[in-house]
């Protein structure tokens, strides 16, 4: 069962649901939601259910914006802020282990301006938004610059656009799929699963 609990932010209370693997984890998976949804989407819950299994812990993070019922996103310094927070308590809690940072659209921005800051070994972007849809001139891609090893799973007719692979980030087309990456989640788990073992992160 996963372990449900809010954490205090300097934007208020953040929500967190915790699942952890069978044995000791390899590694911790950390995702945030997109701008207006929430952890239940469903390719966070396909990867969750898919890394759980080969040995990852893994903690979905609700914004406090959400937690306090508003779908407008929050300014990204408060995102940003929020994270780092809920970040350094589950850092504490699985000392030893990689840590891993990543979620979908809006989130996957977030973990990548933070990737850094909070020690993390590896980003894993889903449905990562390029550009405002139609507006491909206003690009997002210096925020996957990190220098650390990056997964992009993005869908081939995504209206926010395909990030191109570069240096350490690698890129996962998924023919057909739009923004919400809903026509087949398995297959985006299995990507970044895939990923993950490739890296020592994921047992076999």
């Amino acid at each position: 069962m996963p372990q449900h609990e809010e954490l205090d932010t300097p934007r208020g209370p953040a929500r967190v649901r915790t699942d952890l693997p069978a044995g000791p984890p390899v590694a911790l998976l950390v995702l945030g939601h997109g701008a207006g949804g929430d952890v239940d989407a469903p390719d966070l819950v396909a990867v969750r259910d898919a890394v759980v299994g080969a040995g990852v812990a893994v903690a979905r993070v609700t914004q406090p914006y959400r937690v306090a019922g508003r779908r407008a996103p929050a300014p990204a310094g408060h995102l940003d802020e929020a994270w780092a927070a809920v970040l350094t308590v589950l850092r504490e809690r699985f000392p030893g282990v990689p840590l891993l940072v990543g979620g979908r659209s809006s989130g996957a921005r977030v973990a990548c301006r933070g990737a850094r800051a909070v020690g993390a070994a590896g980003v894993v972007a889903l449905a990562f938004p390029l550009h405002p849809p139609g507006r491909p001139e206003r690009s997002r891609a210096a925020e996957l610059t990190t220098g650390l090893p990056t997964l992009v799973v993005n869908g081939d007719r995504d209206p926010f656009g395909l990030p191109a692979a570069q240096g350490p980030v690698e890129v996962a087309v998924r023919p057909g799929e739009r923004h919400d990456l809903r026509g087949d989640p398995a297959g985006v788990a299995d990507a970044v699963l895939g990923w993950l073992r490739g890296r020592g992160w994921a047992t076999a």
